[in-house]
């Protein structure tokens, strides 16, 4: 008898871990997509707790990352690979240049395929609804210093290569809108409320799809610009 009722008591066990590993598959199969870590990105879809992990994927695969921009709306073209500085370590792989993204660009965009992914869903899911929040106008373009330049970090002499190097980062100077007005980094960070607002959210909005993100809360060599990038260190100031 004791040994019919552990058996028995043996099988409603399993049959709760079955249900309950099923009842868990379900749960997740019914997850919107941006909040399914096993979805592929898809750089439409608005912003979810899942996107970076699924930006990861595309960081580590670059067949992925030119899939998912041709996909999507935004308008690339393949940049051919390319090395130079001593030893060849600066240069870039599987770059685009961006010739058609939610907003014109102050120069040429020639980035690396997930920093180009980034930066359209920046555009359309942060840097728009900040600018309806907080600004008079819209945003009608981006104004860039710059983004690839073979350098060690800060331009040193000696340290490690910058994200730049790789065609990784970019450096966003402020934002023009489309009554003529620019919100520069340097001068609206401590400005106008509303400047100063618009600022800190497309920074903290940022965090949530590069991996890098450095501000004037950062230090003061980003007293006049942000910094964007997709590599490999997860910094968001």
């Amino acid at each position: 008898m004791e040994a019919a009722k552990r058996w028995t008591l043996l099988i409603a066990v399993l049959a709760l871990a079955a249900f309950a590993v099923w009842r868990g598959a379900a749960w997740v199969a019914d997850l919107p997509p941006e909040r399914s870590p096993f979805k592929e990105l898809d750089i439409e879809r608005p912003i979810g707790w899942a996107t970076a992990m699924q930006f990861n994927r595309v960081r580590s695969d670059p067949q992925l990352c030119t899939a998912t921009l041709a996909a999507s709306d935004i308008g690339t073209e393949p940049i051919a690979d390319s090395r130079e500085g001593a030893d060849d370590q600066c240069g870039f792989a599987n770059a685009v240049a961006l010739t058609q993204s939610t907003y014109a660009y102050s120069g040429a965009v020639r980035v690396s395929c997930p920093l180009a992914a980034a930066l359209y869903v920046w555009e359309r899911e942060i840097v728009a609804p900040a600018a309806a929040q907080w600004l008079e106008s819209p945003v009608a373009r981006i104004e860039m210093i710059g983004a690839y330049a073979c350098r060690n970090i800060y331009g040193r002499a000696e340290g490690r290569l910058s994200e730049h190097a790789n065609a990784n980062a970019i450096d966003i100077a402020g934002f023009r809108l489309e009554n003529g007005r620019v919100v520069s980094v340097l001068r609206g960070w401590e400005g106008e409320a509303g400047d100063a607002a618009f600022l800190r959210q497309v920074r903290g909005g940022g965090c949530e799809v590069f991996q890098g993100v450095l501000s004037p809360d950062y230090n003061r060599a980003h007293a006049d610009h942000l910094h964007l990038d997709m590599g490999p260190y997860d910094i968001c100031s």
